[in-house]
């Protein structure tokens, strides 16, 4: 497995980001396909094996039960100074409204870390933009996080560019921390994300980290087809519901070339995205261990120019979603 800077900081991440929202106990949250614990456990050790050091998670994944999955597995399979770890703030828990004020910002982290079983995370993301509470506060919290050493970098999430591009020169006016990352909703059937926040991050230094790189798994098989969590996930629904037409031929595409290489289409999906100069790491998911031994094996698939032109040329202009 490959590794590369995350933009400005020391941290070394593995290409591929192993998403952890499959993980945690499905009594708990609201995702009743998620994988407990004895399930998950395997899967976080293939994926360290694999060479993926980087986990993404969040407070409100399964009602905190995916922190305490991923925090007790790693624990017991890697040195913590091997691994780079990220969780999120924002949304609602049972102890905590949704929102990023100070008062959640100083408690989620705390839980957090408690969940983890561990003294620090390496990067604490915004899990989407506040509307209520003011931007000052919400900056000035996280600050305050990065200086007490419970997290050593702060990124951001599904926000449009403006306010991304806000939020670094206000922390910049008060001499506050800084975002280095960027993770924003990112595939081949929605690359809005190309027409101004990619190159805003190129141009800060932000790392990008991809959610739903497959397109919520629409990418990896035959269009219309159904699974258990695709019927189930709701917000799911509303990211790929209006264009379909579109986004069913450019999942074609797909198809096409990676029977012509002798790949699996979510292998040609990602090996796009790894193309893409802005990504630093697209974060996958896996539920079973023939589909995350897939994933790995897209970092070794190239595509040729023509094979990039092909997969894109279809592409027309979607709604964005995903942020509010």
């Amino acid at each position: 497995m490959n590794t590369i800077q995350l933009g400005t900081t020391d941290l070394t991440v593995s290409r591929l980001c192993l998403g952890c929202m499959t993980f945690g106990e499905p009594q708990r949250g609201t995702h009743a396909w998620t994988l407990p614990e004895e399930s998950s456990r395997p899967l976080i050790k293939q994926a360290l094996d694999a060479g993926i050091n980087f986990f993404d998670t969040a407070n409100s994944y399964s009602d905190g039960s995916s922190e305490e999955i991923v925090g007790r597995a790693l624990r017991d399979y890697a040195r913590r100074e091997d691994v780079v770890v990220a969780t999120k703030v924002y949304n609602q828990m049972s102890n905590l409204p949704r929102g990023l004020s100070r008062k959640n910002i100083l408690q989620s982290i705390d839980d957090s870390l408690t969940r983890l079983g561990m003294d620090y995370v390496d990067l604490l993301q915004i899990h989407r933009w506040d509307y209520e509470t003011p931007l000052e506060e919400t900056l000035e919290a996280l600050h305050d996080v990065v200086k007490a050493g419970k997290a050593r970098y702060i990124g951001a999430s599904s926000m449009y560019a403006w306010q991304f591009a806000r939020a670094l020169y206000t922390a910049d006016l008060h001499g506050w921390t800084r975002f280095v990352s960027m993770q924003d909703q990112y595939n081949l059937i929605q690359r809005e994300e190309e027409r101004e926040m990619h190159p805003l991050c190129q141009a800060e230094n932000i790392a990008v980290l991809p959610w739903s790189p497959l397109a919520r798994g629409r990418l990896t098989r035959q269009w219309g087809e159904t699974t258990a969590r695709s019927v189930s996930d709701e917000f799911g629904k509303t990211l790929y519901s209006q264009s379909e037409d579109n986004d069913a031929a450019i999942a074609q595409r797909v198809e096409t070339i990676a029977k012509d290489k002798g790949v699996s289409r979510a292998q040609v999906a990602l090996a796009w995205m790894l193309t893409k100069p802005a990504v630093t790491a697209p974060i996958i998911g896996a539920s079973r261990a023939e589909q995350l031994d897939d994933l790995v094996k897209a970092t070794e698939v190239e595509l040729t120019t023509e094979e990039v032109a092909e997969l894109e040329t279809v592409y027309q202009p979607h709604h964005v979603v995903g942020f509010q």
